[in-house]
């Protein structure tokens, strides 16, 4: 285990660089500043309320831009402190985009972040984790229940986990899988999720007609 000055420094990194105002900036720059996403359609500043405002391509600046940030966190705490650190500095990035420090802890749901960070300390279950996704995605029934599906996403990924911890699987460029890999795909899973209760808390009651879930979509 690593000294606790380098994991914590891990951690405060993760933290710092999850909070990087990938949406916000990109708004700024695709609508000339006229947008601010934060007050736009659903009001979060994510890959999906992009696409309804700004269109795909903004979209998809946003959903690489966080993706990158949340792998970048998990390199750089591997840096700092090994691959606990990866870990740690990974979480810290969910934790930082769902809840930043500059904007009063008022931030996205954290998916395309910790996708991100799956990517880099987990990557061999990373095509499992796309198909998860995919297949809930293009399920009519599913298509539209982002809650749903994030808790589906988010358990499979912690079986996965736990699975390749105790068979000692290969993990291609992550770090061997210990204990450490389950626990933060855990505390991942459920700092998502607890932004996705929280948002739906506080969004206005939906119309008749919306899906369940359509308020808390990301």
């Amino acid at each position: 285990m690593p000294p606790v000055s380098r994991l914590a420094t891990a951690a405060v990194a993760g933290y710092l660089l999850g909070t990087f105002p990938t949406a916000d900036l990109v708004a700024r720059r695709a609508s000339r500043g006229r947008v601010d996403l934060r007050r736009s359609g659903t009001g979060n500043p994510g890959t999906a309320n992009a696409l309804n405002v700004l269109g795909p391509r903004a979209a998809a600046r946003v959903l690489v831009g966080d993706i990158g940030k949340g792998a970048a966190a998990s390199a750089a705490g591997a840096v700092v402190a090994g691959p606990v650190g990866a870990h740690l500095a990974g979480t810290s990035a969910v934790i930082g985009h769902c809840y930043p420090v500059w904007t009063g802890f008022r931030g996205g749901k954290g998916v395309a972040t910790s996708v991100g960070q799956c990517l880099a300390t987990f990557p061999a279950y990373f095509p499992v984790d796309t198909a998860v996704a995919v297949i809930s995605v293009a399920n009519p029934r599913w298509k539209q229940r982002a809650f749903a599906t994030t808790v589906v996403s988010s358990a499979c990924w912690v079986l996965g986990g736990i699975v390749w911890w105790r068979r000692d699987l290969g993990n291609l460029w992550g770090p061997t899988p210990t204990a450490m890999l389950p626990i933060a795909s855990a505390l991942s899973g459920a700092v998502i999720i607890g932004r996705f209760v929280s948002a739906a808390r506080a969004a206005p009651d939906p119309s008749p007609d919306a899906s369940p879930d359509e308020s808390t979509a990301a």
